[in-house]
C-alpha cells in the first residue's frame, strides 16, 4: 500500500514524535508541507495535549497525528483524547499499545507503532497495527541497538503491512535507500530540528548544524534505556560516571534531571540533553519544513524513475 494513500499526504514522509519539541507549530508546518505532522505528547498531561491538538487544527486542514509515549502516566487519558478529538493517526513509542488498539481501530484511527526489533514488529502486526515505524540505532533520543540498514529489510520480510524507515535519514539519498530496502516511506527527526518552524533554542539548532560524523554518543545503555545525544559536558560526565562504576542511579538521575528541557528551552550547552541522530552530520543549514520535504522528495532518484 502506498503510504501517501494510507495517510492522505503528498509525500511519503512523517515527522518524528519528539517530546518537548513536536508541538502545534512543527506538526502543522510538516502537514502543510505535504508530510504527516505529529504532536509529540511525551510527558504532557491531557489538557496540554488537547490544547496542542486544537491549535494545530487552527493552523492546518491537512492530516496530522499524535505520538503517545506509552510509559507516560497520562497515556491512558491521551488514548481517549485522540478519539474525542477525531485524530486520524496515532504513533506510539516506549511500550506496547495493545491495550488501546481495539478502541482506536473502532474509532477509525490509523495506528503506527515505533519498533526497534523484528520480534516486536511481528507481534504488533498480529495485533492490528496499520503500519510500523522501524527505527534504527542511528536515530536521536531513545533508541534500540540494531541499525536501520539491517533492521528495515528484516521487518519488511517479516510483516505484510507498510514499513516506515527511521534513523539516519536526512536527505533524498536516505529516502531512496529506505525504498530500496523495502520501506514505503520515512520518518524524519534530526533534520527537522534545523527548521525555522521547530520551536527549540537557537543554541540547539546551531549545535546540530555544527555536528560532525562522530558528534553523537549514547547514554543510558547500562540502565536498559539508551539515548543518543550530541556530545557536551553533561553527556561526558554521564559516560565517565558509568564507565568507572562510580555512580548510582540516583546520581545519574540528578545529573540528567530536566536536561532535555534545558536543551530545548534554555539552550544550556553544558547541562542540556541535545537529542539528535547520527544524521546531524548531514544537516548544514536552517530551512523551512516545506523546503526540507520538497528537496528530499524532488531529488529522489526513485521518484524520478532513475532507479
Amino acid at each position: 500500500m502506498d503510504l501517501r494513500d494510507l495517510l492522505g499526504i503528498e509525500y511519503p514522509i512523517i515527522q518524528g514524535g519528539m517530546a518537548n519539541i513536536a508541538d502545534h507549530r512543527l506538526a502543522s508546518a510538516i502537514s502543510n508541507a505535504g508530510g504527516l505532522g505529529l504532536i509529540g505528547a511525551g510527558g504532557w498531561d491531557v489538557d496540554r495535549v488537547r490544547d496542542e491538538i486544537r491549535k494545530t487544527k487552527e493552523l492546518t486542514d491537512k492530516p496530522f497525528g499524535v505520538n503517545i509515549m506509552l510509559m507516560s502516566p497520562h497515556a491512558k487519558d491521551i488514548s481517549d483524547l485522540v478519539i474525542e478529538e477525531n485524530i486520524k493517526v496515532v504513533t506510539t513509542g516506549a511500550g506496547n499499545p495493545g491495550i488501546y488498539m481495539k478502541k482506536w481501530k473502532e474509532a477509525g484511527i490509523i495506528v503506527i507503532p515505533v519498533v526497534p526489533s523484528v520480534a516486536f514488529a511481528k507481534r504488533l502486526a498480529r495485533n492490528g497495527a496499520d503500519a510500523l515505524v522501524v527505527e534504527g540505532t542511528e536515530a536521536g533520543g531513545h533508541i534500540g541497538e540494531i541499525s536501520t540498514m539491517v533492521l528495515v529489510p528484516q521487518v519488511v520480510d517479516a510483516v505484510d503491512i507498510p514499513v516506515i524507515a527511521a534513523g539516519g535519514i536526512a536527505d533524498s539519498r536516505g529516502l531512496d535507500a529506505a525504498f530500496i530496502l523495502g520501506a514505503k516511506g520515512v520518518q524524519l527527526g534530526t533534520v527537522l530540528l534545523a527548521s525555522y518552524e521547530c520551536p527549540i533554542h537557537e543554541n540547539y539548532k546551531n549545535k546540530v548544524l555544527k555536528a560532525k560524523d562522530t558528534e553523537t554518543v549514547v547514554t543510558g545503555r547500562h540502565t536498559g534505556a539508551p539515548v543518543r545525544v550530541l556530545k557536551n559536558k553533561m553527556a561526558r560526565e554521564y559516560l565517565d560516571l558509568t564507565k568507572y562504576g562510580s555512580a548510582d542511579l540516583e546520581q545519574l538521575e540528578k545529573l540528567t534531571l530536566g536536561s532535555l528541557r534545558k536543551a530545548v528551552f534554555d539552550g544550556d550547552l553544558d547541562g542540556g540533553s541535545f537529542m539528535a541522530g547520527q544524521s546531524a552530520g548531514l544537516v548544514k543549514e536552517i530551512r523551512s519544513c516545506k523546503d526540507i520535504l520538497k528537496d528530499i522528495f524532488e531529488n529522489s532518484l526513485v521518484y524520478k524513475g532513475i532507479i
